[in-house]
Order: structure tokens, then sequence, then C-alpha cells
């Protein structure tokens, strides 16, 4: 790759742009990349240099074009998936992900949990990383045989362009709740972001809408070339039967009736389970060939994953918007033989809006909800728990800020066949408190719980 933005990353030869982010400024750290082997800089002030320096008006606007114009084409060799949505993008892409790899497609995936492919798993900083890191991800992956990518395409990523250039063949939408709000301000804004993956489809690109979420109808109205999953979708959802961590799904396609079983769990993941699959079937793949497949599929790492401690069970899952709190909690009280207990917090530095509403559903819901930080960052925990409290009508519940005491109380309420959902954080193993990231897993926690 030609372009560099991080200056302690600068190869010898390479252009070094300096683009001026939220908290750090590019500019100041020219001479550093100068001293790493920089040959051009790219800047939007004048500067004296050893170097050759090019001004710019938007040195951001110039990486984005100059990647577009060089490398784009290149990447046109990948058949790229791509899925938008509040809720379930993760889900529906390591499944989509995990059906191609195990056909023996060379896939790899991008998004919330990180940059999957061959045996490599790398980790990255948001869910849709910076146009420069997409870009060099996929050039090497492509280098190295990769010939499908299955990605997450976030709101954020969408306002800020960071996939320009980018072509998928099939593209996905899973539903839309509150969620940043912070940021979009109002949900018109938030699904007009949304609706710009439609930009970036192939013209004969197929696009597949969960057709029970009202705003499913603003993405087929302008991309008639769409098929649809729910109760009265083109995919019919007839009947599913759930336990702790199977489900049997039953839909109509086709005016064929089919019956299958996955190792997932609850309502919401029959939109995700089912998306992966059509999106899987449009790229040439029948559905019996995919039901053989099917054992074989699993949820990712921090979506619904499931313990069980002597007969009680235990549910680390991402959930950290009210939808999808409400949604897990719902998925298992269906299920639920005994109790419920809910482990939750809220993000410090994020939409404040969502924090009474998640207070309120996680109460109602459930048996009893212990709630906890997740993630304060630079924020008062007692402001944001203040917050999440003024939602709660109901008198089941306790305050426990330290993340690790309260997993381990909680597992100790636990009597056998309750249920313990322990959300926010999935798949993530840090806390961050103030602008420092301390090691906190809840997998690890439980598991050393069940260890003792």
């Amino acid at each position: 790759m030609k372009y560099e933005t991080d200056s302690r990353k600068v190869k010898e030869g390479q252009t070094f742009i300096a683009i001026k982010g939220h908290t750090v400024d590019g500019h100041d750290y020219i001479f550093d990349a100068i001293k790493n082997g920089a040959k051009e800089i790219i800047s939007e002030k004048e500067i004296k240099a050893d170097v050759p320096v090019k001004v710019v008006k938007d040195t951001n606007l110039y990486l984005k074009e100059h990647l577009v114009k060089e490398y784009s084409q290149k990447l046109e060799a990948i058949t790229m998936v791509g899925v938008t949505g509040t809720n379930g993008k993760t889900t529906t892409c390591y499944l989509t992900y995990q059906f191609l790899k195990l056909l023996g497609v060379k896939v790899a995936y991008l998004g919330t949990i990180g940059f999957y492919f061959l045996d490599e798993e790398k980790n990255l900083e948001n869910t849709t990383p910076d146009i420069l890191t997409i870009y060099n991800l996929l050039l090497d992956a492509l280098d190295k045989g990769c010939t499908h990518l299955v990605m997450e395409v976030s709101s954020h990523s969408l306002y800020y362009e960071r996939i320009l250039g980018l072509k998928f063949k099939v593209g996905a939408f899973t539903n839309l709740t509150i969620d940043h709000l912070d940021f979009h301000k109002t949900m018109e804004n938030y699904l007009h972001e949304k609706l710009k993956i439609l930009n970036y489809l192939t013209k004969d690109a197929l696009f597949i809408v969960n057709a029970d979420d009202e705003a499913s109808k603003k993405f087929t109205d302008i991309w008639p070339n769409s098929l649809s999953l729910g109760y009265n979708g083109d995919i019919k959802i007839l009947d599913y039967q759930f336990n702790p961590s199977t489900t049997t799904l039953k839909f109509n396609y086709q005016n064929k009736d089919y019956q299958i079983s996955y190792n997932l769990t609850s309502k919401f993941n029959v939109y995700n389970f089912l998306t992966s699959l059509f999106i899987v079937n449009s790229l040439g793949y029948s559905l019996e060939e995919l039901f053989q497949i099917v054992p074989n599929i699993k949820a990712p790492k921090g979506r619904c994953e499931t313990y069980n401690i002597n007969n009680k069970y235990v549910v680390i899952d991402y959930a950290h918007t009210p939808d999808a709190v409400e949604k897990i909690i719902e998925a298992y009280r269906v299920i639920k033989e005994k109790k419920i207990y809910t482990l939750i917090g809220c993000g410090g530095d994020r939409d404040p809006l969502k924090r009474p509403i998640m207070g309120e559903i996680a109460t109602r819901l459930s048996d009893f909800v212990i709630f906890t930080n997740d993630n304060p960052r630079t924020e008062d925990p007692e402001k944001i728990m203040q917050d999440i409290l003024k939602g709660v009508k109901k008198n089941n519940y306790k305050v426990i800020f330290d993340r690790k005491e309260a997993i381990r109380e909680a597992l100790n309420m636990l009597d056998k066949n309750d249920i313990l959902l322990v959300l926010g954080k999935g798949h993530e193993d840090y806390q961050i408190i103030g602008h420092t990231k301390y090691h906190l897993s809840d997998k690890e926690e439980i598991l050393k719980y069940q260890e003792n």
C-alpha cells in the first residue's frame, strides 16, 4: 500500500497523509513519519521538510479519492456481501461467513468481532473501520487468495464514506431500532444513513430485508430486486420451537415448506439465520446443500453464548440497545422454567436517551436485575446509573458498580434451571474507564466461577 495515516506504521517509501481526527491531528506527527521513511507528505498546511509536501484542502477526501482510484477496481475480484441494521449484523455476517467457509470458499469476515480470514483473527477498533484499514485488509486478503467478503456496514461508516469504492453483490437489512441518536439526532437521520448502503450495490445485486421491520419498505421502494423474509415475506416464517441452545424452524419459500434445526436460540436469531441462509443461497448454493452444513454452524462469540453451570444457564450477549435488550429477555422468557436474572449497564459518552428505557425494560421483563458498569469511559458511573434508574418502576434490582463483583453476585443468586443474561459487552474483553482500557471478560469471569 502506497499510503499511511499513522506515523508509527510508516514504511520506507510510503506517502504519509496527515489526517486531522477528533482527538489526534496527523499534522503533529509529520516529522515522525519522515523519520520512519515517508518519502512524500500530503498535508492541509504548508510544511518545510526534506521530502516533497503536497498541500490539499482536505486530506481525508484526498485519501478516499486516491484509494478508490488506485485500488477499488482490483477489489472487484472479491464477491462482497454487506449487511446493515441496528441489531443482528454480527450474527448474520458471522453465520454467512461460516456457511461459505464450510463450503470451501476462501471467505473473509469484517465486523464488530474483528477481521477473520484463513486462520487469522484481527481485532478492529470499530464495527466498520476507517477506509485505509479496510483497503489494507482486503488487498492483503486478495493477495492471499480471498474470493468472498462478508461485511457489517454501520451507519457511521456510511456517513463517513468508509466503504467508498466497494460494491456488494448481495446486501441485507436486519432492522432499525433506537441507537446512536447521540450522533444521528433523529431516527429519520439514522434511517437516511442506513439507506445509503443501496449506493454500494452492484447493478444486479440482490437486497434481502426483514419484512417484519417497518423500515424495510424504504429499502425495497428504492431497490426492486429484493427478497423479503418474515411472517408475510417471500420467505414466510411458519413456526419455531426453542430450547436454551437450539431452534427448530419451519418456513415456506416458493410454495415449498422446509424444517431445519440449528444451534442458536431466540426469535431474533430466526431472522438472522434466515437472512444468512438466503444470502448464501443467492450466491449459488441450494438450500438442501446448506442444510447439510447447518449442524456445524454456531453463534459468534458474545452473541447468545450459552453456558450450563450445574443446570443453571448463563448467556453472554452484546445486547446494548433497548430493542436488543427487550428481544433477548423476551426470547428467554419463552423458554424459562424458573427465574430470569439480568446483568446490564450502559456505556458512558454514548446516547443517554436510551438509558432509562433500558432500565425499565430490564426490570419489567426480568425477575431480578443487577445494574453495573459497562465502559463508563469519561462519564461518572454514578451519573450513568442515575439515568438508568430514572426509567425503573419496580423494586427488583440492585446496583453493583464493579462488574466482576456483579457477575459473581449474580451467579451466586442462581438456582437450578434459572437463566442469567449477562448483557452489553458480549465479545469484548475490556472495560474502558476514563481513557484507559482494563482487561475484563464476562466469559472469563463466568468460567472462573464454574471452575470454583
